[in-house]
């Protein structure tokens, strides 16, 4: 009797054990389930000490607290290099200052061409105006008239005298081209002058020649000094006009018509 009794106690304390046993794999496969599905953190409420809490169960359940260990709510937030930033300020206000520069140069460019042009325009105005006083047929030479046109001693004197020291200027008549200047058979020294009409004035008997074969010259400009040299009985310019560039007139006449007496 007391041996089927300890057996039945046996069978009794057995299959309680296993029945324990089945509510533990139970819990902790419920466990599982529960974390793999996102709800670990019910799970770290849970007080009483009877229950059995897994502490990782699955890979999914240690991914999930870790997960969960995170903070909530928290933003990245970028860093700012202001090293970067600093340089593109420093090229933007290098970039606008030498804007300005550019802006200032040529309106001082701008100006500075304005100036010239008007420099320019107020020296041809004067220019104009000096040229329009200027007289267009001027005395060869200043002294003394002492011989005119015509026959004289038994020849054909071709021009006119005008007598003064050696050294006295002689200047061209007209405006015109030096073609020729250099020595000159009873003249010793002789200038010759073509003007813009074709006509030829002539310059003898100088001291000195002041410009070359070839030269613009201009009324009233010195192109020689009164001298004594060739056949001639003293200091004095020997002046002919010749029309068309070989007939000899009067210079008197000549010089008259343009203004200009001897």
């Amino acid at each position: 009797m007391a041996r089927h009794r300890a057996k039945d106690a046996l069978v009794d304390v057995i299959a309680r054990v296993d029945l324990d046993r089945k509510k533990a794999v139970a819990a902790v496969v419920a466990a599982g389930a529960l974390a793999g599905a996102g709800f670990a953190g019910a799970m770290t409420t849970v007080a009483p000490v009877d229950r059995i809490v897994p502490v990782a169960a699955t890979k999914d359940l240690a991914a999930a607290m870790t997960a969960q260990a995170q903070p909530q709510g928290i933003q990245t937030v970028h860093s700012l290099d202001t090293s970067a930033e600093t340089r593109k300020l420093l090229q933007a206000e290098q970039i606008q200052a030498q804007f300005h520069v550019s802006e200032a140069l040529k309106s001082a460019e701008g100006a500075y061409v304005k100036r010239q042009e008007a420099a320019k325009a107020e020296q041809a105005r004067i220019a104009a105006e000096e040229e329009a006083k200027r007289p267009k047929c001027v005395r060869p030479a200043q002294g003394t008239f002492t011989s005119g046109f015509g026959a004289r001693w038994g020849t054909s004197h071709n021009g006119v005298d005008i007598a003064n020291a050696i050294g006295t200027p002689i200047v061209a008549a007209m405006d015109g081209t030096v073609i020729e200047a250099g020595p000159a058979s009873g003249f010793g020294l002789w200038v010759r002058v073509q003007h813009e009409d074709g006509t030829i004035t002539v310059y003898g008997h100088m001291n000195t020649i002041d410009v070359p074969q070839g030269a613009k010259v201009k009324a009233g400009q010195q192109i020689a000094t009164i001298g004594n040299r060739g056949q001639s009985t003293g200091p004095h310019l020997h002046f002919e006009v010749w029309v068309g560039g070989s007939q000899k007139i009067n210079p008197v006449g000549w010089l008259a018509e343009r203004g200009v007496t001897l």
